[in-house]
């Protein structure tokens, strides 16, 4: 198992915290927290198996959060000394004081337990900036010029990322954590007498090291050796005919589908209607808990901060809370939200689900999604069986593009490449398609979900919120599914994308 890296473990973590936290004490905080890290992002990108560019990135410093007279107060600093520390919690108190005469709700949290001295790494074998920027450069160029044997471009990037975290509060937590995320993609074009078209991997972005690219997790040989073969195939296809089908779609789609009309809608802020930059408030208001039916019996969906290799899974969250899995979906029903320890109380929901994150040294947290997955049907069937039990639809693979409204329920998705299904068979590939419906609609139309075989941990590093914005790295797994009766919409002849 990894270890946090000592260079990070030398820095002066309790010394900074103590001062600070000290400093709130003393100027009348009734909470405080510390909160220091370190992220690293590195980003490789080649064209047509050259190197077109190359960044990396170091972010190190810390942030003082505190509620004083049931206000906020942040402050951010980079001097690596106890006495910069004290004045940075000195600047957060000033703020919340500040602050106070226009703040109409008094802040609160959820208690949580103490957590000392605890420690977590995600789960990786080899990390990825420990390997020479010259060998990840080599194997990229090297998958490139396999796929430039069946495409005119190639396009490649590896997106890598190291988070290490330390957190301290008045209460008596301390938690020190490490997290390694990585994501190849590729994506080859090609133009012919039908026009041009392009097509990327499928391989979602993880919480692994650099190991992802070497064998573990992932068979890129066969899709790589898959992918130009589908773009031909796709350039040769006819558009699709628009109307109503049941849709078989591939985790690799679903999992965007997750994201924007479940993951964004029971975030609780949204909820409540204190958030709506970038992704609009929610129709999953809170009066419909417990009432709400969200989707079919065979909806079971969960928000999870711990499952292996996700990219929103940490041992603990930016305001101390213990990484939980919970229910927001229970048998078609919404049962649950995420949450931060201020929604919870709020609500009466008792204690916060672990859902706090801030993307830098400079930010304060927000509530930020957890890896929020469909679970699959114990002994449930596989992606050919679900196939075999369609007449007429598409099965459909990849994400592409998507439009959603600002309460997360009128959409349409898109994908990387559509199949005809007849008579429960794969009858070659459509193109100008889309998939269209409200968010109700969808999920009650799901008749079956594919068992624990067909189940993939799909996501994207780049999921954004708040104002000043915020990216937040989010896993979504999920297992083939069925749907019936879904409108189809000719994105050519419709005028859409």
């Amino acid at each position: 198992m990894r270890q946090i890296d000592s260079d990070f473990l030398a820095l002066p973590l309790r010394r900074l915290a103590d001062a600070a936290l000290q400093r709130a004490r003393d100027l009348g905080a009734e909470h405080a927290d510390f909160r220091l890290e370190r992220v690293r992002a590195e980003t490789l990108s080649l064209y047509d198996a050259r190197l077109e560019g190359a960044s990396d990135a170091d972010d190190l410093g810390y942030a003082v959060r505190v509620v004083k007279g049931g206000t906020w107060g942040f402050a951010a600093g980079i001097e690596l000394t106890p006495e910069a520390a004290a004045l940075v919690a000195e600047q957060a108190v000033r703020v919340a004081q500040v602050s106070a005469p226009i703040n109409r709700e008094p802040i609160e949290l959820a208690p949580e337990p103490v957590h000392a001295d605890a420690t977590w790494v995600s789960s990786y074998e080899v990390d990825p900036f420990e390997v020479p920027q010259a060998d990840k450069v080599a194997l990229l160029a090297d998958w490139s010029a396999g796929l430039l044997k069946g495409a005119d471009h190639v396009s490649a990037r590896l997106l890598q990322v190291k988070e290490q975290k330390f957190y301290a509060d008045t209460a008596g937590t301390t938690t020190t954590q490490q997290r390694v995320r990585i994501h190849p993609s590729l994506n080859a074009m090609k133009a012919s007498e039908s026009g041009f078209d392009d097509m990327s991997t499928i391989a979602p972005p993880v919480g692994r090291g650099y190991e992802y690219l070497t064998g573990t997790g992932w068979d890129w040989r066969t899709e790589l050796e898959a992918l130009p073969l589908h773009l031909a195939e796709k350039l040769a296809a006819p558009s699709v005919e628009a109307g109503d089908y049941d849709l078989v779609v591939d985790p690799s789609n679903l999992w965007l589908t997750i994201h924007e009309s479940i993951g964004h809608a029971t975030e609780l802020d949204r909820a409540l209607g204190y958030e709506a930059a970038y992704a609009g408030t929610s129709f999953a208001t809170f009066d419909q808990l417990g009432e709400l039916v969200y989707g079919s019996p065979s909806m079971n969906v969960t928000g999870d901060r711990t499952v292996e290799h996700g990219l929103a899974s940490v041992g603990y969250d930016d305001e101390g809370v213990l990484g939980q899995s919970f229910d927001i979906v229970r048998d078609g029903v919404l049962v649950g939200y995420q949450l931060d320890r201020r929604m919870a109380l709020m609500k009466g929901l008792g204690r916060s689900n672990g859902c706090a994150f801030a993307d830098s040294p400079g930010h304060t947290p927000i509530q930020r999604m957890a890896n929020v997955s469909l679970q699959p049907a114990p002994g449930g069937p596989d992606t050919e069986e679900l196939i075999a039990g369609v007449e007429r639809g598409l099965f459909i693979v990849g994400d592409k593009s998507w439009s959603i409204d600002m309460q997360r329920y009128n959409f349409q998705f898109t994908g990387q490449r559509a199949y005809r299904i007849s008579h429960g068979k794969l009858a070659g590939q459509v193109r100008d398609f889309a998939y269209q419906a409200t968010t109700t609609d969808f999920w009650q139309s799901m008749e079956a979900v594919g068992g624990p075989q067909t189940y993939v941990l799909g996501g994207a590093f780049n999921c954004g919120k708040g104002q000043p914005g915020q990216v937040a790295p989010v896993s979504h797994g999920c297992p083939s599914a069925l749907f019936r009766n879904v409108r189809i919409l000719n994105t050519v002849q419709e005028g859409g994308k």
